[in-house]
């Protein structure tokens, strides 16, 4: 039995997921073209980037893809590229982001440890040149932290505090006559 398998991937998943969700729910949609600067993607590129990013990740793991090469993917980020533009309202990526992570966290949910063992070859300029499925999984995840914490920037750029500083907060103002009574 793993200690960490697709259970838990599906759950850190759906957790991380969540927290996007409430990113693109609070921001407005007037405010979905803005980028900070020129050469950045928007809020709404960044948003649909992180709903489509996921659907590879099934496509290659339950073809059980052994070698990725460049011209896999590239032609994965031509596909991604077109899917991404066709998501150009707030409902449209807030339904893509809902289930198209549902249908992630689901497959996740269905490996097992034999898949997550596997190891996938990249070319040798790619270092590192071989990966088991399971941190190729795992790094779905950290790229939509990755993305989510530039949108959270792009949040207080808009004079919004994002829910999780929120969250925070009052739990840190919340303890505080706790702590103060107890020192008394």
């Amino acid at each position: 039995m793993s200690i960490y398998g697709g259970t838990q991937l599906a759950s850190s998943f759906r957790s991380v997921r969540a927290n996007t969700i409430t990113i693109a729910e609070e921001i407005p949609e007037d405010q979905y073209g803005y980028r900070p600067v020129a050469d950045v993607k928007s809020v709404g590129e960044q948003l649909a980037h992180i709903a489509v990013a996921t659907g590879w990740q099934i496509e290659l793991h339950t073809t059980r893809v052994g070698h990725v090469d460049y011209a896999m993917f590239g032609a994965h980020v031509a596909r991604s590229a077109s899917e991404e533009q066709g998501l150009n309202s707030k409902a449209a990526i807030l339904e893509a982001l809902r289930t198209g992570g549902e249908r992630f966290a689901t497959f996740l949910e269905g490996v097992d440890d034999a898949l997550l063992e596997q190891q996938v070859t990249f070319p040798p300029q790619v270092q590192p040149s071989l990966r088991t499925r399971f941190e190729m999984l795992q790094a779905v995840k950290e790229h939509e932290m990755h993305h989510r914490a530039q949108l959270m920037v792009y949040e207080r750029l808009l004079g919004i505090v994002p829910h999780l500083t929120r969250r925070r907060a009052a739990a840190a103002a919340a303890a505080t006559p706790a702590t103060a009574g107890a020192a008394r």
